[in-house]
């Protein structure tokens, strides 16, 4: 395993809608990262690009593998050995441009993975993205058939997980899509990887607006109001602990 002592891996987590792919995109840009392209995977995922652990869909797929405990990866999992990590370097190598030293991986169940990836591969950064809840929830329910309620307890749950793990990680960034999207932060993840910053690419800056819309429409509709204020009612507290608010989307519409 001593090739991989050349390296510095880099794993982005983030739940699915989250903004994972646009970070992605960015990071794997800079001249001193590889990052997987072209691979005919979802997303360029290396989830799907490997044979040591099952993808996110054999646990239910997005707003649900969170939920399997078997689907949550730590330094104490069986299968991490000596073995598997020389595998899962081999199977991800194939798909990197080992000239360059800084590799770079991301997929959706990292966020309930990294003490996992961090035993298997040491020399490791863990860029972590969140997105409010109501937007993910409201981006992920048409790839499922879960619930609005089961969505937001989804993404409680995973994050609640990852706050648990983070203590044990040695080189972590959390950063909000909020803030990524009016380029802010993306500096701040250069500086963290220690590599140098450089221009990026303008982002989509209507983020969240459009599943913000969805809610506040949801809280005035005579069948989904009764649904949205029981969630409201449940999960407030909750997701202040994450640094975001139900009251968010109202003042998101307040600004247009």
């Amino acid at each position: 395993m001593d090739e991989m002592n050349h390296y510095q891996f880099v794993f982005l987590c983030g739940l699915h809608r989250s903004g994972t792919s646009p970070l992605f995109r960015i990071l794997r840009d800079h001249p001193q990262i590889s990052g997987f392209r072209n691979t005919g995977v979802p997303e360029d995922e290396g989830q799907h690009l490997q044979s040591v652990f099952p993808p996110a869909h054999k646990y239910g797929g997005p707003g649900r593998f969170g939920f399997n405990p078997e689907a949550r990866l730590t330094e104490d999992s069986p299968i991490l050995s000596l073995e598997n990590q020389r595998k899962l370097f081999q199977e991800w190598s194939s798909h990197w441009d080992l000239t360059r030293p800084y590799l770079l991986e991301k997929s959706p169940p990292n966020l309930i993975r990294t003490r996992f990836l961090q035993a298997a591969f040491p020399s490791s950064y863990f860029v972590v993205i969140t997105r409010h809840p109501v937007a993910v929830s409201l981006a992920t329910v048409k790839w499922t058939n879960s619930t609005l309620e089961s969505l937001i307890e989804h993404w409680l749950r995973c994050h609640e997980l990852f706050e648990l793990d983070r203590p044990r990680l040695r080189r972590v960034i959390v950063i909000k899509y909020e803030t990524l999207i009016d380029s802010k932060d993306v500096d701040e993840i250069f500086n963290f990887l220690g590599l140098s910053p450089r221009p990026i690419e303008a982002l989509d800056r209507s983020g969240n607006e459009k599943y913000f819309a969805s809610w506040r429409r949801l809280l005035i509709d005579k069948d989904g109001r009764k649904v949205a204020r029981s969630i409201i009612a449940k999960y407030e507290k909750h997701l202040q602990r994450h640094g975001y608010s139900f009251d968010d989307t109202e003042l998101a519409g307040s600004r247009n």
